[in-house]
């Protein structure tokens, strides 16, 4: 169990009215463990009269809590459009590259055809109710796929057929990981040029490390993909050119590829049957289970995380979704078959004590994401325990306050439904709730917990923004105060010397986004700067000192004596503090005021003023005075051992180092390898694909801001490129002068 840190330490508060809500949702958003924008929707039948007059436990086994996530246009909402149509949520399909996907109801997702946040839906499907998110595949978004994954019981995993496991993938896929999330995997877009279903398969186990069970076999490729061929039942579901998802037959399987499908086959029963002793025992002495067994061991080994069943079709061209919908149905756990939610304490360690799903238990539910539309803030939750009505209150955990539930909605997008009660294993919206954070438990106030809580990413670049008006100037507080409630990673603070409004965020496009949202949504118009890296400091040498405060000035003074060692520690270990005093040179009360004096001190570095980290402060010994000593006199005393002893320590500029991704058509490799090369990017590796070559490379973010318009001038308009970060790494001698030299000036201008 990791504890949460206080991301926020040190960081302005937002001027003007917005202040204190701002540092309200910063503090809250340390703290956070929340997912993304989850939803539930009507059905097929209405919603309303199954859930309205709902008093009895539903039957959970019915339930599939999933989400579908991938690399940049690999295909998720496409893929989501196409349940909804099959499953009757819709009617009509929405297409993503005309902006009219149903989950993309953002302005700018239509605009740019990208998701940018997480949308939630509810259908069914052979008497199962599905809820469905479609989460973001762009890096700088990445914080909705983890936020998503971590409400879940199951996912489904979309590769592109030719571009097979990107970046993001590989991104996802950790996060799922580390949620113990059930996955399936669909291989899409089999119809494009350069699909390999084969050659994805393969990259699903070198490069994720993951083990796919094939389940169906493609028949054709590119633009001779016909359909697919179901392993289990040896038939063929053939679709015809209509378009039509419903327009299909099952036939037998082509003879040219009999041998192809035993093949296969006979791995997937012998993998499958590795999970049931008794199945294996009648397996190896020649007897084929039986249907129903075999989908029980696969059932088994994909909640296990075993292995991953694995699908192939066109999601564009209506050709193999079905065979999804039935394997999540099939395979993918309902809310009782995952690991209950482990409840904690304040600081996040463990108490020992679970959520069981259950109705009849007292209610443990999650806030995961915070949404303000024309209507107001919704809150959306997924309810692991217990039940929610309308008009009941609810405890924060968090803040000890009991808040009204005033109406509870399921949601179609961003269309949505009143119900009156909502159960474990639901994921609905709650509306009337104040003072809440993304992250926070919502429980019985009879019987109160916290749920486990989850760890945000720390920002890598900024911007800083101005109104442009006295009027403007008001309502950016406000926006600004919503828009921190809605995303974890999204920070905001004010340089207190010159006012300035700063943006901070995980990538050029998030913060390009989140402006748009601000003029657009709340009607705020500002002025931009120029982006802003997130540099580090850290020191490189071990050092021994000593620091003595005094002071005397009538009545009571001041004394504290303090020796100590200041040293680094490894790269990402933060800052650590150790006392070894003896014989009670420093009491140990005074301890923690030492500690705090130099923890507060490292929000400002001695060389150009950004955060220091990966230090570690021993104290060794020391002295105090029986009257004049205090818990203030010991924490003055760190703070001047700080400024005195660290700029003796050697401190260097760390950088924020990026991991890229890049693809260009194989006639322009050279100049793409080139232009890395000049913006100190480091060569990793060159993989060929179908279609071109990608290039893998580590660079610093500040030599890589308007890449993607040199990039596509380089390409010809065909090269695409991911990036996020990977770590921080100290700054070559010129950058670090060069980046000094330019905050000596601009704080110069401000004074």
């Amino acid at each position: 169990m990791r504890k949460t840190e206080d991301k926020g330490k040190g960081e302005g508060a937002v001027a003007g009215e917005a202040g204190n809500v701002i540092k309200m949702a910063k503090n809250g958003q340390i703290r956070a463990m929340g997912l993304d924008k989850l939803t539930s929707f009507p059905q097929r039948r209405p919603a309303s009269e199954q859930l309205k007059n709902s008093t009895i436990m539903k039957d959970l086994s019915k339930y599939r809590n999933i989400g579908i996530f991938a690399h940049v246009d690999a295909g998720k909402t496409t893929t989501t459009e196409r349940i909804l149509k099959l499953t009757g949520k819709i009617h009509k399909i929405g297409e993503v590259h005309d902006g009219a996907a149903t989950t993309d109801f953002m302005d700018q997702e239509q605009e740019r055809g990208i998701t940018i946040q997480s949308a939630a839906t509810t259908c069914f499907w052979d008497d199962h109710q599905f809820n469905i998110i479609d989460t973001p595949g762009h890096v700088d978004f990445t914080i909705e796929v983890y936020r998503s994954l971590k409400v879940l019981d199951g996912g489904v995993g979309v590769f592109c057929g030719s571009g097979g496991v990107e970046p993001q993938s590989e991104t996802n896929w950790r996060y799922a990981n580390d949620s113990a999330v059930a996955r399936l995997i669909f291989v899409n877009k089999m119809d494009r040029i350069g699909a390999d279903f084969y050659r994805v398969v393969d990259q699903v186990r070198t490069v994720l490390a993951a083990k796919p069970l094939v389940m169906t076999l493609p028949v054709g490729f590119e633009d001779g993909f016909t359909g697919v061929i179901d392993l289990l039942t040896r038939k063929a579901w053939m679709w015809d050119d209509s378009g039509d998802p419903t327009k299909y037959t099952i036939e037998d399987i082509p003879a040219d590829m009999v041998d192809k499908v035993e093949e296969f086959r006979t791995t997937l029963i012998e993998t499958a049957v590795e999970q049931d002793d008794a199945a294996m025992e009648k397996y190896l002495d020649g007897e084929e289970p039986d249907m129903e067994t075999l989908k029980a061991c696969i059932r088994k080994g994909t909640i296990a995380l075993d292995f991953f069943p694995t699908y192939c079709g066109s999601a564009f061209k209506n050709k193999g979704v079905q065979l999804i919908l039935n394997a999540v149905v099939d395979y993918l756990p309902s809310p009782t078959e995952v690991p209950p939610q482990p409840e904690v304490d304040m600081e996040g360690n463990a108490t020992g004590e679970f959520a069981i799903v259950d109705a009849s238990k007292p209610l443990r539910a999650l806030a995961f994401k915070i949404m303000d539309d024309k209507y107001g803030a919704l809150t959306f939750t997924r309810i692991y325990s217990g039940s929610i009505k309308k008009g009941t209150n609810i405890m924060n955990s968090f803040t000890g306050k009991t808040e009204r539930v005033g109406r509870i909605v399921q949601m179609h997008a961003d269309n949505r439904e009143d119900v009156e009660v909502a159960q474990a294993g639901d994921i609905v919206a709650l509306l009337g709730i104040k003072s809440v954070q993304t992250g926070h438990t919502f429980c019985d106030p009879a019987h109160p917990a916290t749920l486990e809580p989850m760890v945000f990413p720390d920002p890598v670049i900024s911007i800083a923004v101005a109104p442009v008006d006295k009027a403007n100037a008001e309502k950016l507080g406000n926006a600004l105060g919503k828009m921190i409630q809605e995303d974890p990673s999204f920070r905001v603070e004010t340089d207190e010397e010159s006012g300035e409004t700063i943006l901070k965020g995980m990538g050029e496009l998030h913060l390009d986004i989140k402006v748009d949202i601000m003029k657009r949504t709340h009607g705020v118009e500002v002025t931009v700067g120029a982006p802003q890296v997130a540099y580090r400091e850290a020191i490189t040498k071990r050092l021994e000192d000593s620091y003595t405060h005094k002071k005397q000035s009538g009545g009571s003074g001041q004394f504290a004596k303090i020796d100590y060692i200041i040293e680094p520690c490894e790269p990402g270990e933060g800052y650590s503090f150790v006392s070894k005093v003896v014989g009670g040179n420093v009491p140990k009360e005074y301890w923690p005021a030492v500690d705090k004096g130099f923890r507060t001190s490292l929000v400002k570095g001695v060389l150009a003023g950004y955060p220091m980290v990966d230090m570690k402060v021993t104290l060794t010994d020391g002295g105090f005075h029986a009257v004049d000593s205090s818990a203030i006199a010991f924490e003055i005393a760190a703070r001047a051992a700080y400024r005195q002893s660290v700029p003796k320590a050697g401190v260097q500029l760390l950088e924020p180092i990026m991991k890229l991704d890049v693809f260009t058509p194989e006639n322009h490799v050279g100049d793409v390898i080139g232009d890395l090369n000049r913006r100190r990017g480091m060569i990793k590796a060159q993989e060929s694909t179908p279609t071109g070559v990608r290039v893998k490379a580590d660079a610093p973010l500040s030599d890589m801001f308007g890449y993607i318009g040199d990039l596509r001038t380089m390409t010809s308009g065909r090269g695409q490129f991911s990036m996020e970060f990977s770590h921080y790494a100290a700054c070559p001698r010129n950058v670090a002068e060069k980046v000094i030299e330019d905050v000596k000036k601009r704080e110069a201008e401000k004074s």
